[in-house]
């Protein structure tokens, strides 16, 4: 089995990282004609250019950006939304610390492709992740972050997380802007995958995981962005 395979070659480490990936199924998101390779460790395409990514991949993304019950996530690309319930599903569940409170968090997802989009929505709707209001979906390039920001009282002082599936030649600002003290990034910059930590204002503290191969992104910032 695909999770047994992961957890065997420690990409998966985390127990709530680990339960999502047992709950939410790989082949819920795929185009019908590959469903039946769900367990593959593979990339497949989507449609209109994109991909949904090799499960090795988002294990690893995830680990890095290690996201907890109740955080607020902006992720830039929902592609066919499997990692978009992932993330849902995380924050949703019981915080593992004993006598921790129980937090409502939400996934902020932007798609630059209107038919990605659509896609996505009825993927995650498949797991009532909507109807709980943990997630969002939006069609927007991501590029400038969540350009509602400013009028959501539920995320003053910004992301806890911000996570995406594309490579840039470097971070936004606006990411670096949105994030809260405290919060992370996980990105891929050039080959790498970038674990970004905001540790004071206009502070951050970075750790480089290289050698990670990405194919072109669709979008307004196309030149500067490539999807995973």
């Amino acid at each position: 089995m695909l999770v047994d395979y992961l957890i065997k070659q420690n990409w998966l480490q985390t127990p709530r990282i680990i339960r999502a990936f047992q709950k939410i199924k790989r082949a819920d998101f795929l185009p019908g004609e590959f469903k039946d390779y769900a367990e593959l460790n593979q990339s497949f395409p989507i449609g209109w250019g994109q991909s949904i990514s090799q499960p090795l991949m988002v294990a690893f993304i995830l680990e890095r950006l290690q996201p907890e019950n109740g955080d607020k996530i902006l992720e830039i690309g929902s592609g066919s939304g499997w990692a978009t319930a992932l993330l849902a599903e995380i924050i949703s569940q019981k915080n593992e610390k004993s006598g921790a409170e129980q937090k409502k968090g939400i996934i902020i997802s932007l798609e630059a492709i209107p038919e990605i989009k659509e896609s996505a929505q009825q993927n995650i709707a498949k797991y009532g992740f909507f109807e709980t209001k943990l997630v969002e979906l939006y069609s927007a390039d991501g590029y400038n972050g969540y350009q509602k920001m400013a009028e959501r009282t539920n995320l003053a002082g910004g992301f806890d997380k911000i996570f995406s599936t594309s490579s840039l030649k470097e971070l936004p600002q606006a990411w670096k802007d949105q994030l809260k003290i405290g919060g992370t990034i996980v990105a891929p910059i050039g080959s790498s995958i970038w674990q970004i930590t905001k540790t004071g204002k206009n502070k951050f503290e970075e750790v480089e995981f290289p050698d990670f191969a990405f194919t072109p992104m669709f979008g307004e910032q196309q030149q500067q962005l490539i999807r995973v």
